[in-house]
Order: C-alpha cells, then sequence, then structure tokens
C-alpha cells in the first residue's frame, strides 16, 4: 500500500484501501466489458446486477426481514429530514422528535413544516454532551413516530440502547450504521447517508416497514414518496449509481471480515484506545459524557483553543488529517468509522501524548 495519511474527517470518510483499489479500476472497465462502471445504464443487466447484489448483502449483514423494503436514493440524509413527516405525518398529527444534537435540531425544524413536533428531551443546555436514559422522556400518546439519532457527529455522543417503544420507531443512522448490530424490525424506518461507513457521498439508504409505505397522504409529489421508489425497486430515475456500487464494495468487505459483529468489537477497541488517552492526562478534556461516548466520533478539548489550533496544525503535519472539532464544540475530532484503522488511532495516541509532554 502507498504512502496514505490517516484521514479522521467525520465524512466524507476513511474507505477500505482494497475498495478503493478495485473501484479505480471499475470505473475505466467494469469486469473487462470495456465500459466504465460510470457510463454504463442503470438499466443494463449488468448495472441491476449490482444493485441486486448490494441489495443482498446490507440485508444479509443487517438481517433484515423480508417485509422490508431497502432504496437506494438520492437528496442526502438531509432530504430525509422532510421526506419522514411527509409521507408519516400529515396535518393535524404529531411526532416526537428527541434532540440530541445538530442533526436531530434541523429534523425537527423540517418537520414542524408537516405537522405538530413535541420535543420530548433536549440536551442543548449542556452542549448536547448526551442522549437521554430511558426514563428521561415521555412520548406523547398521540405520537405517530417516534424520532432519534443514533448517534451525533459533532458532538461524539451515541445511543448505546436505543429507545423501546411500542410507536413507530425513525431512526437517522448515517454516522453509525453497520458499526454495531442492530434489530431493524424494531424500526419502522431507518435511513443512512453513505459517506461515512458505507461508500461514498452520493447515496442515501432507506430501510423501511411495507406496511408503512401506504401511509402517505395524497398531496405528496411523486418523487418525494417512499412508495414511488419501492414499487420501481429504486430505479424510478436513474439512481447514484457509482455509490451503490461501491456500498456493494464496502459490503463486501465486511462480509470478509467477519460482519457487523466482528467490526464491532473492533470499534470497541478502538475507541477504548483513544478514550483511555484521553482519560489518563487532564491536558486533554472529553466533551461526551462517559456514559454517551460515541464509538464513532471522539470529541475533546486542549486547555486553550491555541493549543487546539497548534494541535491540529501540527498532527496534520504528521499525517493525522482531519482533528478539528465542529464550531459547535471547538477542540479536536477524531472520526473512527469502520474502515478506520487501529493502527491510526495508536499514532494518534502517541502524538497527545507527546504533544501534552511538550506543552503541558
Amino acid at each position: 500500500m502507498p504512502d496514505r495519511i490517516y484521514n479522521f474527517s467525520p465524512g466524507p470518510a476513511t474507505l477500505p484501501y482494497e475498495v478503493l483499489v478495485q473501484a479505480a479500476k471499475d470505473i475505466v472497465n467494469f469486469k473487462d466489458t470495456g465500459i466504465g462502471l460510470i457510463e454504463m445504464s442503470h438499466r443494463s443487466k449488468e448495472f441491476i446486477g449490482v444493485a441486486d447484489e448490494c441489495e443482498a448483502l446490507l440485508r444479509e449483514l443487517l438481517s433484515i426481514p423480508d417485509n422490508y423494503k431497502v432504496l437506494f436514493l438520492q437528496g442526502g440524509a438531509s432530504t430525509q429530514f422532510a421526506m419522514v413527516p411527509m409521507n408519516l405525518l400529515g396535518p393535524g398529527k404529531t411526532a416526537c422528535y428527541l434532540n440530541t444534537g445538530t442533526w436531530s435540531k434541523k429534523a425537527i425544524k423540517e418537520a414542524k413544516l408537516f405537522g405538530t413536533i413535541n420535543v420530548a428531551y433536549t440536551s442543548e443546555s449542556t452542549n448536547f454532551d448526551h442522549v437521554p436514559a430511558p426514563g428521561d422522556y415521555l412520548i406523547p400518546a398521540e405520537a405517530e413516530y417516534l424520532y432519534v439519532v443514533s448517534n451525533n457527529t459533532i458532538f461524539g455522543t451515541q445511543f448505546h440502547s436505543l429507545p423501546v417503544t411500542d410507536k413507530v420507531m425513525v431512526c437517522d443512522m448515517s454516522s453509525d450504521i453497520l458499526s454495531r448490530p442492530v434489530d431493524v424490525s424494531r424500526f419502522g424506518l431507518i435511513f443512512a447517508g453513505a459517506q461515512k461507513n458505507m461508500g461514498p457521498a452520493g447515496c442515501t439508504v432507506v430501510i423501511i416497514r411495507e406496511d408503512l409505505l401506504d401511509r402517505t397522504p395524497g398531496n405528496i409529489p411523486t418523487m418525494f414518496r417512499y412508495k414511488t421508489h419501492a414499487d420501481k425497486g429504486s430505479m424510478f430515475n436513474t439512481p447514484p449509481c457509482f455509490a451503490i456500487y461501491t456500498i456493494g464494495l464496502v459490503l463486501k468487505w465486511l462480509q470478509k471480515i467477519g460482519g457487523v459483529t466482528a467490526i464491532e468489537k473492533m470499534n470497541q477497541d478502538k475507541a477504548a484506545l483513544l478514550y483511555q488517552a484521553i482519560d489518563a492526562n487532564s491536558f486533554y478534556r472529553g466533551h461526551a459524557r462517559k456514559d454517551s461516548r460515541s464509538l464513532m466520533n471522539i470529541t475533546f478539548n486542549l486547555p486553550t483553543p491555541e493549543l487546539e489550533a497548534k494541535f491540529v496544525r501540527e498532527a496534520t503535519a504528521v499525517s493525522l488529517d482531519g482533528l478539528k472539532g465542529h464550531r459547535s464544540v471547538g477542540g479536536c475530532r477524531a472520526s473512527i468509522y469502520n474502515a478506520f484503522p487501529r493502527e491510526g488511532v495508536e499514532r494518534l495516541v502517541d502524538f497527545m501524548e507527546e504533544f501534552a509532554k511538550q506543552n503541558g
């Protein structure tokens, strides 16, 4: 493998090197067909095979029940902030949202355009440094669905146990899908932008229970109806072909290394290594409460903004890239998604120890 930086970016994020190599080849000449993958008709038998294989792999890795549809859509996860209430809410109806960060705030704003939104919990007063425990909120009886964000990239928090409810549960899993096993049958709808754990930017995966496809109000435009895409196998219009193909390669890689159960153990190991380094040195201060810490996005601060800027600058110079924290939190953020190698975490821990010695 040629020299490559360690990419701690929150997304688009690190992909397996073998996936990049294969994708580079198939862009030019897909499986020796004489045509590049990104030139190929989405209705050709070759690409239909790519899409079908991708869906089959995802179903296998997540044990998706037969009564769920898998959709490959465009518009990013942000479009789902509106599509969810468009399809599942409607005038005069209520939905329940848990506000645990920037992405849930944006979703709440969009949902208010389509119905009444009950924000049953918010951690905004502590700058979103934790997620709620089960007894911290009440879901109104009239709620059509409960909306949660499983992992909060900006603030470095994560639900380690997702809510248990008899309501339809909608979950934005953009930043931790495939990082751990989940029981899909507990959810009415799961969506995730691909560009963190699954592939390149450009595709959003939606997993939706079939009975919900018929709940969409009649005045919703064709392209914004989940049923439109479910009925046409995500081929109602030209889908994000290259992203779907690359997701398929990532899923093959994940399957090869042992699937979701195996990657969960790897993720736990990587995160523990970095959190131990933070906790062992008072020079560093984690943002998230310990019971809410994310395995995907690790946020921490240094004693001053000046030292944080120096840390990021010097880390970048030694190929530890993308560590600048979001402006909402400041400090630093290490995003260590599925494909991020343990060696990169080890390098960062060593750098942190030396930086603290030199600047403490």
